[in-house]
C-alpha cells in the first residue's frame, strides 16, 4: 500500500515552525510580523479558584469579571528583569523547555506572585481572551467583513462573519489556532507551546492594527525565532 503524504500547509494560514526565523518562513507571503504577548488575568468579581481546567471561565466571563495585567505590569510586580526572562519563566512553568534552558527560579517567581496577588498566568497555545475583540475590530476597520479560523495545520477551517466573533465571545466550537482574512492579507496565529501570538501582514496594515488594538509586544527582525527569549 502506497504511503499517503499530506501536502505542506498554506503559509498564509498556519504558524511558523520553531527551527527557522519567523520572517523567513513567511517570506513572499507576509511583509511584517508582530509578536504580541498574552496578558495575565486578574479576577475582580469572579472567584480565583474557578481558573481550573475543568471549569475555566468563558471568554465573556473573563472579559466581564476580570482585568488584564500586561507583561510590563507583571515585571514590576515580580521583579523579573525583562520580557525574555518572563517568557523563559512561563515556558519553564509548563515544562516547555529543555532542562539546560529552563529556569526554575524564574518560574518560582511567577508562581509566588500569581498566588500572592491572585493572578492567573496566560495560557499557552490559545488566543488571549482579553485582546481578541479589540484586535478583530481593528482588522474589520481595515475592510474585512469575514475571517477564516482553523486548527493547528488548518486542515479544518470555517468561514465566519467578523461581527459574530466580535460580539459573541463564545462562538468558537473548538479553540482555533489560526485566524486569517479571506484574501489571505492578514494572519493571527499562535504557537502551541508559547504565551504569545503572531500578527502577520503588510507593514502599514500591521502597524495600524497594533496601534488601534493597543497590543503589547515587538516586531520581528530577520533573525527572530519562536524561542526568541533564548
Amino acid at each position: 500500500m502506497r504511503m499517503r503524504v499530506a501536502p505542506l500547509p498554506h503559509r498564509y494560514a498556519v504558524c511558523a515552525p520553531e527551527g527557522m526565523p519567523i520572517k523567513t518562513f513567511y517570506k513572499d507571503v507576509f511583509e511584517e510580523v508582530f509578536i504580541f504577548y498574552h496578558p495575565f488575568i486578574k479576577p475582580k468579581t469572579i472567584a480565583y479558584e474557578l481558573f481550573m481546567p475543568e471549569n475555566y471561565p468563558s471568554r465573556s466571563e473573563i472579559s466581564e469579571h476580570c482585568e488584564k495585567i500586561t507583561w510590563k505590569q507583571f515585571l514590576e510586580l515580580s521583579g523579573i528583569q525583562n520580557f525574555q526572562h518572563l517568557d523563559i519563566g512561563l515556558r519553564t512553568l509548563i515544562l516547555g523547555l529543555n532542562k539546560k534552558f529552563a529556569n526554575e527560579d524564574l518560574a518560582n517567581m511567577i508562581r509566588v506572585v500569581c498566588e500572592k496577588k491572585k493572578i492567573i498566568a496566560p495560557e499557552e497555545g490559545c488566543f488571549p481572551n482579553f485582546l481578541m475583540s479589540d484586535l478583530l475590530s481593528a482588522i474589520k476597520k481595515e475592510g474585512h467583513e469575514w475571517i477564516w479560523y482553523g486548527d493547528e495545520f488548518c486542515s479544518e477551517r470555517q468561514l465566519v462573519f467578523m461581527d459574530d466573533l466580535i460580539v459573541d465571545h463564545n462562538i468558537f466550537p473548538l479553540r482555533p489556532k489560526n485566524l486569517f482574512t479571506h484574501e489571505n492579507e492578514i494572519l493571527i496565529t499562535t504557537h502551541w507551546d508559547s504565551h504569545f501570538s503572531l500578527l502577520c501582514g503588510a507593514k502599514n496594515v500591521i502597524t495600524s492594527i497594533v496601534e488601534a488594538s493597543n497590543l503589547e509586544g515587538f516586531y520581528c527582525t530577520e533573525h527572530t525565532k519562536m524561542y526568541w527569549s533564548l
